[in-house]
């Protein structure tokens, strides 16, 4: 009895699911157009007739929930647009979108005909071409009194909500076309991967705000980019792009902002000494990145920013002339208040970064290097709001190095953001130090070599303006000796000019601090600053005076060393070529003062020969 019962059972259900098949088939064939046409009329009515939807093939199979289009295309009407621009109705921004296909994955399509939730599983875009172009209107800057419509205010009429569980898109590529002044400017990106997660349009979800653009997670993998500047002398790029919402993160890695051509290069087709920047970092990364206000309004907001590992690399060459123009207003702090984007980030962390700035003489031919190895530390307050600057107008930085991979160097800098003047302050010290190790940047560019010196401390708290620099200098050293060298050979070799160094080290500088006669010399700085010198350079020279000061080099001092050694160049073979020089240097180094005791003899026998013919009239 057992086999007849089955037969019965699966016969009703083969008739069922014929039946529903031959639903599912009369449906989709009769319910297509309606689908197609409500699907082209949303698009085009929602965009003020901007855009129209077109495609190569529709497969709809209702059973299943599942929709396919096939090489779908979102295209702009220019004619459209430009009539939009004439009423001042136009956005600034447009797009141009091509796909292989789109598939649409359990979806109750019949619900959303009847104006019920639109629910889909699941949608797929493969290999979308999309083209953004930017033209910027005055007219959208000014403020509407009109309050715009919600996305869900806009589809309510025709759906309850939308629910969209999963979106993918891959192998985007982006091309971003850029008008400004009848100019264009182009970039592209390829291969990028997107994910959206758990999208909900409807009465609530406006107000939530644990969501992006109503959802909850959106995910972009961007595995390269390379881009060359407009100015034809820079190339920035990165190996990978990672951003997720529902992270608050941001994380750049392998990036790179570089000169494409050699130094030599660079320079020459500049034709100024301007700074040539090279920097070069492992990772970027932002914890606690506000989507919303980066998207919406332009603003970057985030808890922190690490750069991790890498390399900043400065240059300049002095055998070319510098940029007319003054320096004055362009201290780092300053530089930021001027950027467009309002910025704010709590902290920004440095691990590792290795600093240096190159400088090529024209005196003597030969680069001059400066380092600070392996910094870190970190920045708060970066910001140029002002609103979050009127609570704390500080940006502090507290910073360590290796100075020249041979000192422990810690710096204190505080900066004034709404100070008209560029007021800042830097505090710091350095640690047990060769003095030699400073020879990389003296012999080059001074020609003047350290022989011997221990430094034992610097410490400094120094105040500045964009005008002048000031505050306390300590130096404590012992056994400082230089020496004067004479210019290279055609073999690359240098001569010490040991008799000139040696009255140098006797008679222009103190050996040790406290000196031989236990006296400690302090200095106290006040440098006027030079329009034409960087902030960065300003600082040194500051740091350089309160070094000067306690080493015993005066200012008349300090031009008589600079003189003996440009004089010094040519090597002597000699002894007595040697002490004809030296003789040259002793009798330049005290002419001033022969030259005014001379004169004062003078002036009083002038006086007394002039009393004595007085006195016998």
């Amino acid at each position: 009895m057992m086999k007849p019962i089955w037969k019965w059972i699966l016969g009703i259900l083969g008739g069922l699911l014929l039946l529903l098949s031959i639903a599912a088939w009369y449906l989709s064939n009769n319910y297509k157009p309606i689908i197609e046409k409500k699907l082209k009329e949303v698009i085009y009515t929602s965009s003020d007739s901007l855009y129209t939807l077109e495609y190569d093939a529709l497969d709809l199979n209702l059973l299943l929930g599942n929709v396919t289009l096939k090489k779908a295309r979102l295209v702009a009407d220019s004619a459209v647009y430009e009539n939009l621009v004439a009423t001042k109705k136009a956005p600034n921004n447009r797009f141009y979108i091509v796909l292989d296909e789109l598939k649409v994955r359990r979806v109750n399509v019949l619900n959303a005909i009847l104006g019920k939730g639109l629910s889909v599983k699941s949608l797929e875009l493969a290999s979308p071409k999309i083209h953004l172009i930017s033209e910027h209107h005055a007219y959208n800057d000014t403020v509407s009194n009109e309050e715009p419509k919600t996305l869900y205010e806009q589809i309510k009429e025709d759906l309850s909500s939308i629910k969209v569980d999963q979106i993918n898109f891959s192998n985007i590529k982006f091309t971003h076309t850029k008008i400004a002044d009848g100019k264009k400017s182009v970039m592209g990106l390829d291969s990028i991967q997107l994910r959206i997660a758990d999208v909900r349009i409807d009465e609530k979800s406006d107000k939530d705000s644990t969501r992006l653009f109503y959802t909850s997670e959106i995910d972009v993998d961007l595995p390269g980019f390379e881009y060359d500047l407009p100015d034809g002398f820079y190339r920035a790029k990165f190996d990978r792009l990672k951003v997720n919402s529902r992270k608050q993160n941001l994380v750049i890695s392998k990036v790179s902002f570089a000169p494409k051509m050699s130094k030599s290069a660079f320079f020459k087709q500049k034709g100024q000494n301007v700074t040539m920047a090279d920097l070069k970092l492992d990772s970027i990364k932002l914890d606690g990145l506000d989507f919303v206000q980066l998207i919406e309004n332009n603003k970057i907001r985030a808890r922190n920013a690490h750069l991790q590992r890498g390399s900043v690399s400065l240059y300049m060459d002095k055998r070319y002339p510098p940029r007319p123009g003054t320096k004055i207003g362009k201290a780092p702090h300053q530089q930021i208040m001027k950027l467009k984007q309002n910025l704010l980030i709590d902290t920004v962390r440095l691990d590792g970064v290795n600093v240096l700035y190159g400088e090529f003489s024209k005196k003597f031919d030969k680069e001059g290097v400066i380092t600070f190895d392996g910094a870190r530390g970190i920045i708060t307050n970066v910001t140029n709001d002002s609103a979050t600057l009127q609570n704390d107008k500080f940006m502090r930085a507290d910073l360590h190095a290796r100075i020249m991979n041979a000192g422990n160097l810690h710096v204190i800098f505080g900066f004034d953001m709404l100070s008209k003047n560029g007021a800042h302050t830097y505090k710091g010290s350095l640690g047990p130090t060769k003095a030699t190790a400073f020879n990389r940047i003296l012999t080059p560019l001074l020609n003047v070599e350290i022989s011997s010196g221990n430094i034992r401390k610097i410490t400094f708290d120094m105040a500045g303006t964009d005008y002048r620099n000031w505050g306390d200098f300590r130096f404590d050293y012992d056994d400082l000796k230089i020496s004067l060298l004479s210019r290279e050979d055609e073999n690359g070799k240098r001569w010490h000019k040991r008799i000139v160094s040696f009255l140098v080290n006797q008679v222009l500088i103190n050996d040790s601090n406290p000196d031989a006669n236990e006296v400690y010399h302090k200095a106290y700085v006040k440098y006027k600053r030079d329009p034409q010198h960087s902030f960065w350079k300003t600082l040194w020279q500051s740091l350089l005076d309160g070094i000067k000061q306690t080493a015993g080099i005066s200012a008349e001092r300090e031009a008589k060393l600079t003189k003996a050694g440009m004089r010094t160049q040519r090597v002597a073979e000699q002894t007595k070529e040697a002490a004809q020089q030296t003789g040259g240097f002793v009798k330049n180094l005290f002419s001033k003062k022969d030259k005014k005791d001379n004169k004062d003899k003078q002036e009083k026998s002038s006086k007394k020969k002039s009393k004595k013919e007085k006195a016998k009239d």
